[in-house]
């Protein structure tokens, strides 16, 4: 971390706006990035997150475990509904605060895909943030469409044969201001682009990978590794496109080999050898 990410962190305010007492499992990469998120968004957010595993983690009963108002909405709806809000909120000359449609996977590219779409289409002033868990969790892991291939679920128990949907390009494809991919383990960088997201205006979209051990199968403790090794080994690029141009906000050294990471994931025990050597090189080929 250089002299400019740590001047970045220290300047964070020191108030949590995701508090103690959440229900999310240890180790869970969902609620790491919604804490680091608030830390930028601010008191002036409303969240409007649709039936998830993070949305059951903070909301109990009536009572949240967050200082921002939320909003637990249908699986298929928080982008529509976070685009009403925030005409609502224009129309009583509240337009400083910022509202996030921050759903999960299948709140975004399947279930939620339509709403999604639709959203960035009319370049509704909101942001997506997306936090991916490769898997939906809350229906005891099953595959989507963002769970990579050969990737063992509880539907794909002989491995997933479809790879995983690239939505940094389906969104950029829109044509939206602004769409970034980020890691909960580089909280600078992914911190940094909620901020331009923030101070922006029209449709943003942010796609965060986080790992959770429950179903990728490794120890709870180690989910910011897992996260890191990601970016390093070359398969979760940091990038952003803002106004169309793309720039990696992170180039990795990839001293990590791919099957590094693979291996240390029980859901893809069923990886062949020469499935992890054919990853590797299309990574490689990737970053030529």
């Amino acid at each position: 971390m250089d002299r400019a990410e740590i001047d970045l962190l220290r300047a964070l305010p020191r108030e949590e706006l995701l508090t103690g007492g959440h229900t999310g499992m240890p180790g869970y990469g969902g609620s790491i990035a919604l804490r680091q998120a608030l830390k930028v968004l601010g008191p002036r957010t409303i969240l409007c997150i649709p039936a998830s595993s993070l949305a059951t983690a903070v909301a109990q009963d009536l009572r949240t475990s967050l200082k921002v108002p939320m909003i637990h909405c249908l699986f298929e709806s928080s982008a529509v509904i976070a685009s009403g809000i925030k005409a609502a909120l224009e129309m009583k000359g509240k337009g400083d605060v910022t509202v996030v449609s921050w759903a999960g996977d299948a709140g975004t590219a399947d279930i939620g895909f339509q709403a999604l779409s639709g959203a960035a289409e009319r370049n509704e002033d909101i942001i997506h943030i997306c936090y991916d868990d490769e898997g939906y969790l809350n229906t005891s892991f099953q595959a989507g469409s963002l769970t990579p291939a050969r990737s063992v679920t509880t539907d794909t128990p002989g491995g997933k044969d479809t790879p995983k949907k690239d939505m940094l390009s389906i969104m950029a494809g829109h044509g939206i201001p602004y769409v970034a991919s980020a890691s909960i383990a580089f909280p600078a960088d992914f911190m940094e682009k909620v901020r331009r997201a923030r101070d922006m205006r029209g449709f943003r979209y942010i796609h965060v990978l986080t790992p959770q051990p429950q179903g990728w199968g490794y120890p709870p403790d180690q989910t910011v590794r897992m996260a890191r090794m990601a970016v390093e080994c070359g398969l979760w690029p940091l990038v952003e496109i803002v106004d169309g141009e793309r720039r990696t906000t992170h180039r990795p050294e990839r001293r990590i080999p791919v099957r590094e990471y693979i291996r240390s994931q029980r859901r893809f025990n069923r990886m062949s050898e020469e499935e992890i050597a054919a990853l590797q090189e299309a990574v490689d080929r990737s970053w030529a």
